[in-house]
């Protein structure tokens, strides 16, 4: 099956980086798709990790080919490495794994988010310029890649602000804000689901043949899926939550000593609920401003337990398109390397086998149950406060800017969109809810990831360059 059996062990090699790569993203990254929602409470740790290892692997299947693409062929030329060079294309992704998978594993073991994307680009730069020089490098590719580190957050950023501000407006302002949040608990699910359904069936998969699906039968899916799924909501959803809420009001009402005497009265029960929660608000304030937090507000109960519900899907929709962007960045090279040392040629001309992806997808999961939590706490909560609420319209905007960057073939950072995200929201919520001390180190960790992962790169390749002379001569 391996067109030179001399290839054998840089195809044994990459795998095995390739999966440590895949792992250390799972670790680290995961921050990105649960770190808000774990800090906000929704779920447990060990949900995150089982909703995770779901939604990881149907977004590297689904979605992940398209940007695996760009990173096997975009940054690049593979035709470099043509006319008995194969070998060298073979130790260069071989050392594109190997220079980004230490890099990770030793951020996520000193709790840093760093980028994935960042890592896996400059590695592979790092060993095309030892062989290459400057010679190769699709400059206009790497240029969008590098807008969009800078672009990325700012417009996560301001996606997840614009979606925070109306629901402030039209919810959490509101003097009860439960029945116009219910009332629009349908629109959010339908909008979250609609643009998740038209990521997946718009130029989708070929292995799944979702790229013959026309125009117009995914605008059918995606819409058609997005108004059922209102319909329903609407009709059992809405009645559930209700129900819910007010129970849980009642319970915070007894707890405060506050319960009315008519305890079916819903009007009665939210506003003393709210009288109860400002009782709350101002120990929390208390404390909160003993952390240097000063303004940071709970949601009140009524949108808490809203919003707690609607997370749940927000979760798995970053996670979706975490999968969809980030298994890319570990098996993007791995199928380079396959590719070429089945067929013989580093042409690229082969589309991305699913089973590359899965493989892909298995090792970003045991990352995130083994070493998942560490990141979790930097971002969910270090880095600001964030409530149920907040962490809606923070996975929504990042991961809405992830999957319309991921269509298009660009490989953002699901890292830098997160903590866009998470920061603007913060701000916009409360002045001095960011710990701006945190942002700077995080923002230390993203300058210094391509240098170091394409210097790890470059060291890999020297080496692995004198065993190819050396097995060959």
């Amino acid at each position: 099956m391996i067109y030179d059996d001399t290839w054998l062990w840089i195809v044994i090699l990459g795998f095995i980086a390739a999966f440590v790569l895949a792992f250390g993203l799972g670790a680290n990254d995961v921050a990105n798709s649960f770190g808000t929602s774990v800090g906000a409470k929704v779920i447990t740790v060990r949900q995150a990790c089982i909703l995770g290892t779901i939604f990881e692997m149907a977004g590297a299947i689904l979605v992940g080919a398209k940007v695996s693409n760009t990173i096997r062929k975009g940054i690049i030329s593979p035709e470099m490495f043509t006319n008995g060079t194969e070998d060298t294309f073979l130790a260069g992704n071989l050392s594109a794994l190997t220079g980004s998978c230490i890099w990770l594993i030793v951020a996520t073991f000193m709790k840093l988010p760093v980028s994935g994307t960042h890592s896996i680009v400059g590695a592979t730069l790092g060993f095309s310029m030892v062989i290459n020089g400057f010679k190769g490098i699709g400059w206009t590719k790497l240029a969008m890649i590098g807008a969009s580190w800078f672009v990325s957050p700012l417009m996560s950023g301001l996606v997840s602000i614009g979606l925070f501000k109306l629901i402030d407006i039209m919810v959490l302002t509101k003097e009860k804000p439960l029945e116009p949040g219910l009332r629009l608990l349908p629109l959010f699910y339908a909008f979250t689901l609609a643009v998740n359904l038209f990521s997946v069936f718009y130029k989708g998969s070929e292995l799944l043949h979702f790229n013959e699906i026309p125009f117009y039968g995914t605008m059918i899916l995606t819409f058609g899926g997005a108004f059922l799924t209102a319909i329903l909501v609407r009709i059992f959803v809405v009645p559930r939550q209700r129900k819910k809420i007010n129970i849980m009001c009642k319970q915070l009402l007894e707890e405060e000593g506050m319960l009315p005497e008519k305890k079916d009265d819903i009007k009665e029960l939210t506003d003393r609920a709210d009288d109860a929660l400002l009782e709350i608000k101002k120990n929390l304030s208390e404390k909160d401003e003993k952390k240097g937090m000063g303004d940071a507000d709970d949601d009140r109960p009524e949108v808490a337990g809203l919003f707690k519900f609607l997370q749940v899907l927000t979760a798995i929709f970053g996670s979706f398109a975490h999968g969809g962007n980030d298994v890319s960045n570990a098996i993007g090279p791995l199928v380079a390397l396959w590719i070429t040392a089945t067929t013989g040629s580093s042409a690229q001309k082969a589309p991305v086998p699913i089973w590359v992806l899965v493989y892909g997808g298995v090792g970003i999961s045991i990352g995130l149950w083994v070493w998942g939590r560490r990141v979790m706490k930097t971002m969910g909560e270090d880095l600001t406060k964030i409530t149920p609420s907040s962490g809606f319209c923070i996975e929504v905007g990042s991961a809405l800017t992830v999957l319309v960057a991921s269509n298009i073939g660009i490989p953002i950072s699901t890292t830098h969109c997160k903590v866009g995200s998470v920061v603007c929201v913060g701000r916009v919520r409360s002045k001095g809810s960011v710990d701006w001390k945190l942002f700077r180190n995080i923002i230390l960790a993203w300058v210094v990831t391509l240098p170091v992962s394409g210097g790890l790169s470059a060291l890999s390749m020297y080496g692995f360059c004198a065993i190819l002379n050396a097995t060959t001569s």
